[in-house]
């Protein structure tokens, strides 16, 4: 933990202008926290926490990628953590546990000084374990719908491919390589949108041009610059890995 004085947060927010604001209303509340970085995703998250090892972390419950949820299970008892979410129903949870604190989207000043005043008292003791809360918090969480199949261009006809045949997801210019065992196929869908709609659990962005599916994986390699290439159990070729994903694979 750094210095009470000057203590550090990042802050995980995938909409730039709530993410911008809440940076601008934590300056005003609480101009001696220095936020180290501000990021935009689950896995940019957990990168810039192992980097920084900040005192608290302020978390977007929905995010691509890794979830707030996912984040804070791999962070507790490191950083002090604050989710920020539009869900009462999180909130209510939040609060009542009483050992981690919420913000409300859109953000409240009053309700934003509580926090503040809350958590810098907590930064005395070190951080909880998550585990009780959450479970609570998968619980109240709203159900939500993943992709299961993809409509794709091969020559003159479509096709429908179901998310478990896709080996991975490949950016082409404007548009998208779906790859399967037996062959490739195109759609009209950027990566981004791609990765907002696959299950995180079983899709993985792995690089800014590819998404691979973890259950295609058959293993990880390292090349001589030490950069990390997943093998695939149907394909022959190998997928670069880039700097900011390693850590997915790190212990394998």
């Amino acid at each position: 933990m750094s210095a009470m004085n000057h203590p550090t947060a990042i802050i995980a927010e995938d909409e730039a202008v709530l993410r911008d604001e809440l940076k601008s209303c934590l300056g005003q509340l609480w101009p001696q926290l220095r936020i180290e970085a501000s990021v935009s995703n689950g896995l940019e998250a957990l990168l810039a926490i192992d980097r920084r090892v900040p005192d608290v972390a302020f978390l977007d419950i929905e995010m691509p990628g890794l979830n707030g949820l996912a984040v804070a299970q791999q962070i507790q008892r490191r950083s002090h953590v604050v989710f920020v979410t539009a869900y009462d129903a999180y909130a209510v949870a939040a609060f009542d546990h009483g050992a981690i604190d919420y913000v409300l989207k859109p953000y409240d000043m009053t309700r934003l000084a509580q926090t503040v005043a809350r958590v810098r008292e907590r930064l005395d003791s070190a951080p909880p374990s998550l585990e009780h809360l959450l479970r609570e918090l998968a619980g109240a969480r709203p159900a939500r719908e993943y992709l299961r199949w993809i409509n794709a261009s091969q020559g003159q006809e479509v096709q429908i491919i179901t998310v478990e045949e896709i080996c991975y997801f490949k950016a082409e210019s404007k548009y998208t390589l779906v790859i399967t065992a037996d062959g490739e196929s195109l759609i009209r869908r950027p990566l981004k949108e791609l990765v907002e709609q696959l299950d995180p659990t079983q899709f993985w962005q792995v690089h800014r041009s590819v998404i691979v599916n973890a259950n295609a994986i058959a293993g990880v390699t390292r090349d001589f610059r030490g950069h990390f290439h997943l093998k695939l159990k149907q394909r022959q070729e190998k997928l670069p890995v880039s700097d900011s994903h390693e850590h997915l694979f790190r212990s394998m």
